[in-house]
């Protein structure tokens, strides 16, 4: 592990890419799926070897992908940022079921597909009382990589939330032969072009397809755009 020797964070480059600095781990990780292609589970990746900062690409055109190798002022990509700077809990909607409540953020979704793994989490939560349903709207809502969804246990009345160190993962999507987002997980402080951090959470997703009208958050555009960074295990 390579010694860190700046402060752990994100910051995005005004229509350029996003420089990492830290030491934060960064691997791929592949959505694994069922026959109809609902997601099942996460399958860890290569991992890349540590570095203490490293520039990755948000343009989506990089020959050296995940890493930023200064295409994006060639293409002239545009990214400014459009997302919201309020708490997550301000923006989110919120399901008070019998046993268990579901915070739901819908302009952050990367559309990878986990909340419906178990059924259809929104539903579940309204109804659900008994422990087997509430235990399938906790899990699915701690595999939604964006934190759209988080579940909040009635018991405690804390969130649901996975034990997350600081990492990123390149989100790969063989079975659709697409590559997602960057999922930045254990509470990564990410900076805004104007200087200004966004809520830090635990886990939040990354466009890097270039094309998400949330900038600098994943809207699941890499779906439409038929985004492949060309690794070999979408490809």
């Amino acid at each position: 592990m390579v010694a860190a020797t700046h402060a752990r964070k994100i910051i995005i480059i005004r229509n350029g890419p996003y420089m990492v600095s830290g030491g934060i781990p960064l691997q791929r990780e592949m959505v694994i799926c069922d026959s109809g292609g609902t997601p099942l589970r996460w399958e860890q990746g290569e991992r890349f070897p540590d570095r203490d900062a490293y520039a990755l690409c948000r343009c989506g055109k990089s020959g050296s992908m995940p890493f930023c190798d200064g295409m994006h002022e060639k293409v002239g990509f545009e990214g400014a940022e459009k997302a919201s700077m309020k708490p997550f809990d301000q923006e989110a909607d919120r399901i008070d079921g019998p046993g268990i409540s579901l915070y739901d953020n819908a302009p952050l979704c990367a559309t990878v597909g986990f909340c419906h793994r178990g059924g259809n989490i929104w539903k579940m939560a309204a109804v659900s009382s008994d422990p087997a349903s509430i235990k399938v709207v906790e899990e699915d809502a701690r595999d939604c990589p964006s934190g759209r969804l988080v579940a909040l246990d009635h018991k405690t009345g804390e969130p649901v939330e996975p034990d997350f160190a600081p990492s990123i993962s390149i989100i790969e999507m063989p079975a659709a032969k697409l590559s997602g987002p960057l999922w930045v997980k254990g509470r990564v402080p990410i900076e805004s072009t104007s200087g200004r951090v966004y809520e830090v959470r635990n886990r939040v997703t990354l466009c890097r397809c270039g094309r998400s009208k949330n900038m600098p958050f994943c809207d699941g555009s890499h779906i439409s755009a038929k985004f492949n960074d060309g690794d070999a295990s979408v490809s």
